[in-house]
């Protein structure tokens, strides 16, 4: 090789540095040891230093200071490591460094007060902040704007805004990456409205130009507030200026329109784009996911992945939670693998989401696994596998891992938050733990400092409920701070439909038509109070009232994935293709069912007609049907899984836990609020469900509604897609 000049070797050095490749970089290296062999200049010794720091190789670069006499060392040297160290993150490394260099008399300069600043805000010291502010003022430096914005950015970071305030009123000049952080700062600091204040402030000095930066901060502003003609009014000024090709901007109105619920104006951005990075799919997928449109979400990630987009921890994480809102288990498993194929699978936000994705999907042993499997754990998870026992029933669980979580060095020291206590309530009310769960509601405040909100109060009243306290459950509505809400006079009135009462039950349906009063549910469900007792008179009135202001009942219906199918049925449906198979095998359950001592609980049927009409009527139930269909066309043995729009009914409940044991089969029925998952003629909610399933961690609605399925297109998807994977 013919000699290289050592201008030349820090060009190759620097070459490792922009590639981030540490084989190149030790390549350079020794080249450089055979060319002037181990006593360096300062130029090579600094470059070597500096690749070594910014490719996150500590070690190598503190071995080569080592190496470097004194006289060597500058400003020059121990800013490539105070730079290198805050580039990788280890902040505390960095002070170490400077604290030294400082020992040895070396003046800072323009270029190491940012990275010290950095560091001072990465490790929430404003302390440390304030002091390398008065050495910036005391050197001269922080009238230099890339200093100052450090330092107003720091303060921003650390909570002192009355400091950064003053610090951005008195800088001579501001350029665009101080508004940027002024912006910024203001957003992730809860003040939105400050954040756009700042933005028109931006426009109207006219000083310096925004750029995409300050477009995406400023939309970020707007979707936190939920500002939507500022944000509209923000895109209009985009087409007008001609920045409506840059993608960054794109995005972020993609991610904007999602976030302000406008996901048609998020499609007409995205399908307008002549170009498209990662972000902008992952945009979309997460607008999809964020407003209900999990299927929707699946169908653009299989779109991403054939356009050669690879899965990032985020793309992964939004579309299992998609799957989850879906609860699709088997597409939830396909992105499993594939989040283990590309070797995100213990990301910390991959790991939630598959915990999440599989305690709401009902398979509570993969919940654990991917729970155990994580390396380190955040609140989301721990929150996700008590959520997951608690759909299930399974309330000591809960209780255990929550007490655990409170207690336990696994936690990392975690607290309970809002979502948490939501949880582990419902696991209390679903298992009927009243005492343990007005104690754990007692300590919210008490020990936690978490202020009950509507959700808290709707598990205790539930749980107060279904225990069959129903007057304790009024009287603590009644001693409510705020106003009850309809979570929480459902949960009464389900309670009062449960166990007669129904004087109470008539004050809760009162207050429910007053929240609410377009609200099917409210109406029918007092019908049907009154059609348990044998009130027939007043189960009418109620139905005729409905039917005089407009209100209509939701059609239930329950479906079944089967051979990369979904099949749909209703309440008496005859219209499949193999009704005469399914009827078949209805007539057989139904025969093999009273054998084994099955009796029909008519109090459910809607009408006033006699018991053997009533017996039909029940008997021709959706889930019914759709669970015959899945005995006759999955092969024998294979877990049969359901999904109900509304609640799974007592007759249909008790006559499926009848059918698991003749069949021998598992069966898992997700309804509107839960799962139940049966075995043996045993059930996992333990048969304590019969009042209102009051959500834990996401609202019943988000599960996908029967009327916007699409037959085939999501299970057929995932078919395609194990091709491509």
């Amino acid at each position: 090789m013919p000699f290289l000049s050592p201008k030349s070797l820090g060009s190759l050095v620097e070459s490792s540095v922009l590639t981030q490749c540490s084989l190149l970089g030790r390549a350079a290296h020794g080249q450089i040891i055979k060319t002037v062999g181990l006593d360096l200049d300062s130029f090579l010794s600094n470059h070597l230093i500096n690749m070594y720091s910014k490719l996150d190789q500590p070690n190598s670069a503190r071995i080569l200071l080592s190496l470097t006499p004194t006289h060597f060392r500058s400003v020059v040297t121990w800013t490539s490591l105070i730079s290198g160290s805050v580039q990788n993150g280890h902040f505390t490394s960095a002070i170490s460094y400077f604290s030294t260099m400082r020992h040895e008399s070396i003046q800072p300069n323009d270029f190491t007060f940012p990275c010290l600043f950095k560091a001072a805000g990465s490790l929430h010291s404003p302390v440390l902040g304030q002091q390398f502010h008065d050495l910036a003022i005391k050197l001269s430096f922080i009238d230099d704007v890339f200093v100052a914005c450090s330092a107003f950015d720091m303060y921003s970071k650390t909570g002192f805004l009355n400091d950064a305030n003053k610090l951005f009123d008195e800088m001579s000049y501001r350029n665009i990456a101080t508004w940027n952080a002024c912006i910024s700062n203001a957003v992730l600091n809860g003040k939105p409205q400050e954040g756009i204040r700042m933005f028109v402030q931006l426009l109207r000095d006219g000083e310096v130009a925004p750029n995409s930066i300050s477009f995406c901060a400023f939309l970020n502003a707007c979707s936190d507030g939920a500002f939507l003609t500022q944000g509209q009014q923000l895109h209009s000024y985009l087409i007008k200026e001609g920045h409506e090709a840059d993608v960054s901007v794109l995005n972020g109105l993609i991610d904007f329109y999602g976030k302000c619920h406008k996901v048609g104006f998020s499609e007409k951005v995205f399908e307008k784009m002549k170009e498209r990075n990662c972000v902008s799919w992952c945009s979309i997928l997460a607008a999809y996911e964020q407003n209900d449109m999990g299927e929707k979400a699946c169908v653009v990630f299989l779109k991403a992945r054939r356009a050669g987009i690879e899965p990032t921890d985020f793309m992964v994480s939004s579309v299992l939670s998609a799957c989850a809102g879906l609860a699709a288990l088997e597409a939830g498993r396909v992105v499993h693998g594939l989040a283990v194929k590309a070797c995100i699978e213990e990301n910390i936000f991959v790991g939630s989401a598959l915990v999440d994705m599989y305690g709401k999907c009902g398979s509570i042993e993969d919940c654990e696994r991917a729970f155990f499997r994580m390396p380190r754990k955040n609140l989301i998870c721990w929150n996700a596998l008590i959520g997951g026992y608690a759909h299930q029933g399974h309330a000591d669980m809960a209780l255990e891992l929550f007490k655990e979580m409170t207690s336990s060095r696994d936690s990392d020291g975690l607290l309970p938050n809002y979502v948490t206590f939501v949880c582990v309530l419902t696991a209390c009310s679903r298992g009927g733990k009243v005492n343990i769960g007005i104690d754990i509601f007692d300590s919210m405040n008490r020990k936690y400092k978490i202020k009950p909100g509507a959700e808290h109060y709707a598990c205790v009243v539930d749980m107060l409920g279904r225990a069959g306290q129903v007057e304790r459950a009024y009287e603590f509505i009644r001693q409510m701070p705020g106003r009850p809400t309809i979570s929480i006079w459902g949960a009464l009135l389900n309670a009062c439909k449960m166990h007669g009462k129904h004087e109470l039950g008539k004050i809760a349906a009162e207050n429910l038509f007053e929240l609410d009063p377009q609200d099917s549910g409210n109406h029918v469900l007092l019908s049907n109070m009154f059609a348990a007792a044998g009130q027939w008179d007043k189960a009418n009135l109620v139905r005729k009232e409905m039917k005089e202001v407009g209100i209509k009942k939701g059609a239930g219906c329950s479906w079944i994935a089967v051979k990369n199918t979904v099949h749909v049925f209703q309440a008496k449906d005859t219209s499949h293709s193999r009704n005469a198979e399914i009827q078949a095998m209805l007539v057989k359950l139904k025969k093999e069912m009273k054998a084994a001592g099955y009796v029909p609980d008519t109090k459910l049927a809607l009408y006033d007609v006699e018991d053997e009409e009533k017996e039909s009527e029940v008997w021709c139930h959706s889930e019914k049907i759709a669970l015959a269909f899945g005995l006759i066309a999955l092969p024998p043995g294979v877990p049969i899984r359901l999904t109900k729009n509304l609640r799974v009914c007592v007759d249909c409940h008790s006559a499926i836990k009848f059918i698991s044991r003749i069949v021998r089969r598992e069966i898992i029925v997700r309804d509107n609020n839960r799962f139940h998952r049966f075995v043996d003629n045993q059930c996992s909610c333990g048969d304590y469900w019969l009042t209102r399933d009051v959500p834990c961690c996401r609202r019943a609605s988000t599960l996908i509604n029967c009327g916007a399925l699409s037959k085939s297109m999501l299970v057929k998807s995932w078919d395609d897609y194990l091709n491509i994977t």
